[in-house]
């Protein structure tokens, strides 16, 4: 997997505990990267590659 440094969401750096980063659910190719605080707020996430939404 490749290195992604910040979140994808707001752009905060993946530093603290409970940043996470995983493959995209739909498309399996792009590599997303999550703060703790937007994972727990379920804030939304848009891939770059294919345009999948999540929280």
């Amino acid at each position: 997997m490749s290195q992604v440094e910040f979140c994808i969401s707001c752009g905060a750096g993946l530093v603290e505990e409970g940043s996470v980063t995983f493959k995209c659910p739909n498309c399996g190719e792009e590599v997303i990267g999550r703060c703790r605080h937007c994972r727990e707020m379920g804030i939304k996430y848009t891939c770059p590659k294919c345009g999948y939404e999540g929280p």
